[in-house]
């Protein structure tokens, strides 16, 4: 599946907020079965979701033993926090994650936020501005040990002595995904060094507003905004019929409190019809990558729907 170009695609993003190994397994296997070009994991350590002690699976290395047991779909992280691991020694995790998928993975960065891991595990959590500076060195370290021979780097944050990554990845290009939407800073960086700009779905109108941002810091550095493919993640409760979709949406209510943040990642509560009509307005915004967000318990009845009903719709409309 090409990176660059118009030609959509849907995804899903499984948050691995699981008890076993297998329910990862499965959500990724039928997803693949059921014609999804894309399954991505997070990488947070304790994410405040599940509670100071739920469950949760390691981004990397569950990314690499999911990478194995499929065949087709695209294989991403999104977003992985330089300031879980080195950014040479993530790079290195990727190549072999690479070769791993048969050439199918898509690297995501992001500057990292809120998760219980810092404190539990003592893990530093720098200001805002200095993860910023982190990330930005991450996606220079990691281009250039993809692609040359020998790298060199010498960053406020991160060194680089000869430094070598043998064997590359498989792919002449990994896809960089970089994740947030601050219009700053960091859809500056996006400009820079993105080949995919992952951004939560929020209003058609706020996402015009980042898009125009972004577009403003390409045609600062002299880029094109069309070599950055443009990827929403998305959550959404559908049903055959509104009446049982308000059922459903009641039923995730009372699972969920009613400030809950989870809330605004919602697009639609309703029919796939009515999915289609409010995914459209984000493609036609330049949105190329719809990222369905799924997380434990797996709403079933949903993923089979926007595979069977919203995807062909959305894809094919004219």
């Amino acid at each position: 599946m090409p990176v660059h170009g118009d030609t959509i695609r849907f995804g899903v993003h499984s948050g691995q907020q699981n008890r076993t190994f297998d329910e990862s397994l499965l959500l990724w296997q039928r997803a693949e079965a059921l014609g999804y070009q894309w399954a991505s994991v997070f990488d947070h350590f304790r994410p405040p979701l599940g509670g100071p002690d739920g469950p949760c699976f390691d981004g990397m290395t569950l990314l690499a033993a999911l990478a194995a047991r499929t065949s087709r779909i695209r294989c991403a992280l999104m977003v992985s926090a330089p300031t879980w691991r080195h950014p040479a020694v993530a790079a290195v995790m990727a190549a072999t994650i690479d070769h791993i998928s048969g050439g199918r993975l898509e690297f995501g960065l992001g500057a990292g936020g809120d998760d219980l891991g810092y404190a539990q595990y003592g893990i530093p959590f720098p200001a805002a501005g200095t993860r910023m500076d982190l990330l930005e060195e991450a996606c220079r370290v990691a281009r250039a040990l993809w692609t040359q021979e020998v790298s060199d780097f010498s960053g406020q944050h991160v060194k680089l002595n000869a430094a070598h990554l043998a064997p590359k990845p498989l792919q002449s290009r990994i896809p960089l995904v970089i994740g947030g939407d601050g219009e700053k800073r960091m859809l500056r960086i996006v400009a820079e060094h993105a080949d995919i700009w992952n951004t939560l779905a929020g209003t058609p109108e706020s996402y015009r507003r980042k898009r125009d941002a972004l577009s403003g810091h390409c045609a600062e550095i002299g880029r094109s905004p069309d070599e950055i493919r443009r990827s929403v993640t998305f959550r959404a409760v559908l049903a055959e019929n509104e009446r049982e979709a308000a059922t459903r949406k009641e039923e995730l209510l009372r699972r969920l409190p009613a400030n809950s943040p989870l809330l605004d990642e919602y697009v639609t509560f309703g029919t796939p019809e009515q999915c289609v009509t409010d995914l459209l307005r984000f493609r036609a915004l330049g949105v190329t990558d719809f990222i369905l967000g799924v997380r434990p318990p797996i709403d079933w009845p949903t993923v089979e729907l926007v595979a069977r009903q919203v995807m062909p719709a959305v894809i094919t409309a004219r």
